[in-house]
């Protein structure tokens, strides 16, 4: 009998290290990391003039993109882990076609609000890459809003919360995999 793949879900507010962790994840479980910012930042670039903004046209076709691919990979038997800053009203429609096929975890980073900003301040000044998404046009009390309402995803899977404040999670790394792996 053969095992079903896995999804492992990194979830979490903006800014709370989601694409760190979700990257050593996939590195020592050994499977692709599928992460929605890197996918939007792949299509901004062959899409000349594209301004970001809440709700435009290239973010409402990463979401669909991000989805199917997901679903592909799983349909073909790839574990993977699946990262984006959706929360629950998004990640469960595209998530729950999956639970027969997949074995699904959710491991969900948590930081303080203020710290959050202070991450997306750093990268949205660092990284060229960040003009594909609105991190600039959203002010930060906006930002500190979306961060406290946050709604975890919310489906009848074995969940995780870490905290990812340091660059040493907690729970570390190696527990995380145990969680993984049970």
């Amino acid at each position: 009998m053969q095992s079903k793949p896995m999804v492992v879900v990194v979830s979490g507010p903006p800014g709370t290290g989601k694409t760190t962790l979700a990257h050593r994840v996939a590195a020592a479980i050994g499977c692709p990391a599928i992460c929605r910012d890197e996918i939007k930042e792949g299509m901004a670039h062959a899409t000349p003039g594209f301004v970001p903004g809440p709700g435009d046209p290239l973010t409402m076709r990463t979401l669909s993109t991000f989805f199917d691919v997901i679903g592909l990979l799983v349909g073909r038997g790839t574990s993977i882990v699946a990262e984006a800053a959706f929360q629950d009203r998004l990640w469960s429609p595209g998530l729950t076609p999956l639970l027969n096929q997949a074995d699904v975890r959710i491991i969900h980073c948590v930081i303080p609000a203020d710290l959050a900003l202070a991450r997306i301040h750093a990268r949205t000044a660092s990284d060229a890459n960040r003009r594909a998404h609105e991190d600039a046009q959203i002010d930060d009390d906006a930002r500190l809003r979306t961060h406290n309402a946050f709604q975890s995803v919310d489906l009848p899977v074995p969940t995780l919360t870490v905290d990812t404040s340091t660059d040493v999670y907690y729970p570390a790394l190696p527990e995380i995999l145990n969680f993984l792996s049970r």
